[in-house]
């Protein structure tokens, strides 16, 4: 199978998918011809800088902005026409929770379950109280780091197919957000929940995700397995005397003083690295996702 027939099909099977998606503000783009297809089950971690364009993607592939360019589908139904058995297979945490803010966390909670015929009851009442959340108070007297723990608990107490989570940890403690990540660990991996999450904080990715998609300046530049990382991506330094033999193409390209260069190279088809990585005085350096992520972002 070729790897364009090979990206339609998965696109056709995938819980969320785009293609070509294109969208700006005031003249400048924001996103730049994205195509992304999360596999059925799979937990991916979207990457980027804070600006990078990480929540317009996630509003456009949910149908909540129409994108200027660009189709967006949800378990196969274009995004901006879901029907209403899509909308209940999924759930959406935005960066900033607003909506319903003059309820309590119950009532809330209580009014949003009866949407949903999987609500699970037990586990919102458990999680309030093991969260320590005052659920008799107002939305909007509640802490940001409290009111995205509700929004958290909306989102995980429907039992979605797809859950999408943007910057989820942004108000969170380390505690809470390490109870977070065990808790999407533990649906996807019991339940077969496809998890999207976007996140700027590497370790956090690491701990539960599968996939990484590395969001930058509009363009998705990296969609691979969070392992694959380390052995398709590696620092080249080359030397002043062999900057000319940089090979073009690069994720990253960083001059230095002293002439020389650093570039983040991928290997070939055939697993190989460019040829310049084999030249007398070059040097190349494994990087982790961490490391990876600065030198692109920088």
């Amino acid at each position: 199978m070729n790897a364009q027939l090979r990206d339609i099909t998965q696109a056709n099977d995938s819980p969320l998918a785009v293609h070509g998606l294109v969208h700006g503000y005031e003249g400048t783009r924001v996103l730049d011809g994205v195509d992304l297809a999360l596999a059925p089950g799979s937990v991916l971690g979207l990457i980027g800088r804070n600006g990078a364009g990480k929540s317009t993607l996630i509003r456009a592939m949910l149908g909540l902005l129409e994108p200027q360019a660009g189709q967006a589908q949800v378990f196969g139904e274009p995004a901006l026409g879901l029907s209403d058995a899509t909308k209940g297979r999924l759930a959406y945490v935005p960066q900033q929770p607003e909506a319903l803010a003059w309820l309590s966390a119950t009532q809330m909670l209580d009014y949003v379950g009866r949407f949903y015929p999987n609500w699970d009851s037990g586990f919102v009442k458990g999680t309030l109280a093991r969260w320590d959340i005052p659920a008799s108070k107002l939305l909007a007297k509640l802490s940001p780091g409290e009111r995205q723990r509700v929004d958290l608990i909306r989102a995980l107490a429907s039992r979605p197919d797809l859950l999408v989570l943007d910057e989820p940890a942004a108000a969170l403690d380390p505690v809470a957000r390490r109870e977070l990540l065990r808790e999407v660990a533990l649906r996807a991996g019991e339940a077969g929940t496809t998890v999207l999450f976007s996140t700027h904080i590497v370790s956090d990715l690491e701990r539960v995700a599968s996939e990484v998609a590395f969001l930058h300046q509009g363009r998705l530049l990296i969609h691979c397995g969070v392992d694959e990382t380390k052995e398709r991506y590696a620092r080249l330094w080359l030397p002043a005397r062999l900057a000319a033999a940089a090979p073009s193409g690069t994720l990253s390209r960083r001059h230095h003083g002293d002439g020389s260069l650093c570039l983040v190279v991928e290997r070939d088809a055939g697993g190989l690295w460019p040829e310049a990585a084999q030249l007398g005085g070059a040097r190349l350096d494994a990087l982790g996702l961490e490391d990876l992520f600065v030198e692109i972002a920088e």
